[in-house]
């Protein structure tokens, strides 16, 4: 017969195994169950010494977020002498938490009887906040589409309403859609589903940058926005830009644009300003009917966000303020 490992080989595997290995004595009655062993992997994870947790009850682990209902179970499971398997918040020595996932198995003697409880943890703390932020994500992914989706309707419905002729609502709705996605990939981009003001008013102008001279002037500290203020002030901007090719000084030669912001505490709150000024284009006539583009300025910014708009057709071109309440993390 191949003789099997000795005591010292698998003390020597327990001892260079990752996951903690904590062995106490049968009693579930306080004060036990006590400790008898545990490997360098639960000192590691628990900042205990071993000396300082032999000859005591793994319930000094335990603290106020640790979920009762979770021992109860436990306790039943171990009371019928089964195994147990499952997962706690516990307490560091030094008063941190982690998420604890562990495997208890009963150690019996001759005669049948447990003799001590050899347990098995590992910390998955990180796991769990990774299917936290999945969770998270997949949860804000549902509201953003229901939002996109009621948006893109919106849109139709008042390009619709808006547009003279199938051409122009054709044109119309289509660059409103392709700025809207764009304006959702900028979102996407970012880990934490956040874009810069800058980047949403870069998207929508740079094509109309000429390399030989600066017609377009963007100034301004950077403000990120989330996707609840990203979408209608992205859509707000391709409105003012589309109507500045067609129709404002990005139709002249010699028309320029200036966007400049900031962000100012307000009795209420931080507050982002930002104007658009459009300098020497075409004169400028007041509009005969309300387009798409006054009315996203005039209501969906208003209703929608919170924000103040102030339209003014001055001889020298176009002049937008637009001050925007920002939520206090923003």
């Amino acid at each position: 017969m191949v003789p099997g490992p000795d005591l010292e080989v698998f003390k020597a595997a327990v001892e260079a195994a990752g996951e903690a290995i904590v062995i106490t004595s049968a009693e579930l009655d306080e004060p036990g169950p006590v400790i008898e062993y545990v490997n360098p992997a639960f000192t590691r994870m628990t900042g205990y010494e071993v000396r300082e947790v032999l000859g005591r009850s793994p319930r000094l682990l335990q603290g106020p977020g640790t979920d009762r209902t979770v021992l109860d179970g436990l306790r039943a499971s171990l009371e019928a002498g089964e195994f147990a398997q499952g997962e706690a918040l516990n307490y560091r020595k030094d008063g941190t938490t982690y998420t604890v996932e562990w495997l208890i198995t009963p150690v019996r003697d001759s005669g049948g009887r447990i003799a001590r409880w050899v347990s098995a943890q590992r910390d998955i703390s990180e796991r769990r906040a990774s299917e936290d932020r999945q969770n998270l994500l997949v949860r804000e992914l549902h509201h953003r589409v229901k939002n996109t989706l009621a948006t893109v309707q919106a849109v139709l419905n008042a390009s619709l309403r808006s547009s003279l002729g199938l051409a122009e609502f054709r044109q119309a709705f289509t660059g409103r859609i392709a700025s809207l996605a764009k304006t959702h990939a900028l979102i996407t981009e970012d880990r934490v589903q956040v874009v810069p003001f800058e980047q949403l008013v870069s998207a929508e102008v740079k094509a109309y940058e000429e390399p030989d001279r600066r017609r377009i002037a963007l100034q301004g500290p950077r403000v990120m926005l989330a996707s609840d203020l990203a979408v209608p002030v992205g859509m707000a901007l391709h409105e003012l830009a589309t109507n500045a090719v067609r129709h404002g000084a990005l139709a002249d030669p010699d028309g320029r644009l200036e966007v400049a912001w900031s962000v100012e505490d307000g009795p209420d709150g931080r507050v982002l300003h930002w104007t658009w000024n459009e300098h020497d284009g075409p004169p400028v006539a007041l509009p005969t009917r309300e387009g798409f583009g006054s009315q996203l300025l005039n209501r969906v910014l208003t209703l929608q966000v919170g924000a103040k708009v102030d339209i003014a057709f001055a001889p020298d071109g176009l002049r937008v303020s637009v001050a925007v309440p920002l939520p206090s993390s923003a």
